[in-house]
């Protein structure tokens, strides 16, 4: 079975600029009583994943299997798409506007091209027009359960979360400790201070008190991608313009324009004149040009089907496979300090092991920080060298399509 530790932070309110070792020592007892008053932690986060070639929809409560059902998937030439997928809608009754008007109980949608979770016939094998058919009882309870915004993760063979930890999955924001200080010049200066403390300097921890998160009951959608980078001419190019050597239009070309600066800075730089490009002629201008290579990816969150953050990353190897992989925070309370992640392959053995792939990914300390104060339980995390572009937008979470 799997447990999640939790270390509870102080969350005193200070509101005084010096404090006795009895007074904080009372407010601690007091703080930790109100702690053990507090309701029990909520359950972990709901994620379902559904297997095309078993034929079966499995649904996870973090690590605990919950619920096991049969399923009916897309049959031949209307295969149902693997991939990363969210709940976009919720009916109980539903009638399909493509397929006669059939009717669709506890329709659950996951595209708005017409891929959802509903009631169906069964034969044992794939015959729907695409949607995932589910019996009736169980597809009832299942409705009862779920939330638009909850993961589910569509894949041809079975696949099953892992408890992972890694260094790159945000953890919760916890502030530095502030440390109040009163000097002997400023106990002198202040008459209500002299006599009642002897002039010496005197510093003390002040328990800072963690920013409440407004949008903690909301989990974040976050997906990590490459990013195309400019080619290393134009790069070249533009920090020659920037230098003064008029290397012409940044484009790639190397033209007439273009030599003819190079072999003007080879000439300044007391190097051979050559007008050749060589990778030691590239690494001594971008160092002259203060030039730092971009990141090589991009990470982008979504709250409520909205893009709210955007920021540079860098992927080791990027030129080697990725694959699709997902990461979901467990449940945590507000003050806690720690989380716990599982992960789920999306692709199998595609891109290789999920906590691999984390050792290949570079996040910038101000990201990981940004990431921190927003982090919420049930936040995922995608990545992925597919593209989500083709069925992301207003209304959807990050959908990646993996066949």
């Amino acid at each position: 079975m799997f447990q999640v530790m939790r270390t509870r932070g102080m969350g005193l309110l200070v509101t005084a600029a010096l404090f006795s070792a009895g007074t904080v020592s009372a407010a601690i007892a007091r703080d930790n009583a109100s702690d053990e008053a507090k309701e029990p932690a909520r359950e972990a986060p709901l994620h379902m994943l559904v297997s095309i070639n078993e034929q079966k929809i499995k649904v996870y409560r973090g690590l605990d299997l919950i619920e096991v059902s049969p399923i009916s998937s897309g049959k031949r030439g209307h295969s149902t798409p693997t991939g990363v997928f969210s709940i976009l809608e919720k009916r109980r009754k539903h009638f399909s506007n493509l397929y006669d008007n059939a009717p669709m109980p506890f329709m659950q949608r996951l595209t708005w091209s017409g891929i959802a979770l509903h009631v169906g016939k069964l034969p044992g094998y794939p015959a729907s027009h695409g949607c995932i058919r589910l019996p009736r009882a169980f597809a009832k309870s299942l409705y009862s359960m779920t939330e638009r915004g909850m993961h589910v993760v569509v894949t041809r063979d079975a696949a099953n979360p892992q408890s992972i930890r890694h260094d790159i999955l945000p953890q919760p924001y916890v502030p530095a400790t502030e440390i109040a200080s009163l000097s002997g010049k400023t106990i002198e200066a202040d008459p209500a201070l002299r006599g009642a403390i002897q002039p010496a300097n005197l510093q003390a921890a002040l328990p800072v008190v963690q920013p409440e998160n407004p949008h903690f009951d909301r989990p974040l959608r976050m997906i990590i991608t490459p990013q195309k980078l400019p080619s290393k001419m134009r790069v070249l190019q533009r920090l020659l313009n920037q230098m003064g050597y008029n290397a012409g239009p940044v484009d790639g070309v190397v033209g007439r324009k273009t030599r003819a600066a190079i072999r003007l800075y080879q000439e300044g730089a007391d190097l051979p004149v050559t007008g050749q490009i060589t990778d030691a002629l590239v690494a001594r201008i971008h160092k002259e040009a203060g030039y730092e290579k971009p990141h090589n990816a991009i990470l982008r969150v979504r709250r409520k089907f909205s893009d709210i953050y955007s920021a540079p990353v860098s992927v080791k190897n990027i030129d080697q496979e990725i694959g699709t992989h997902v990461y979901t925070a467990l449940d945590f309370e507000q003050g806690d300090n720690s989380v716990e992640w599982i992960a789920v392959s999306a692709e199998g053995e595609r891109g290789g092991q999920s906590d691999d792939l984390l050792n290949r990914i570079d996040m910038p300390e101000k990201v990981a920080k940004e990431l921190s104060k927003m982090l919420t339980p049930g936040t995922s995390l995608t990545i992925t060298d597919r593209s989500f572009k083709r069925n992301t937008g207003l209304g959807t979470d990050f959908v990646v399509i993996t066949r």
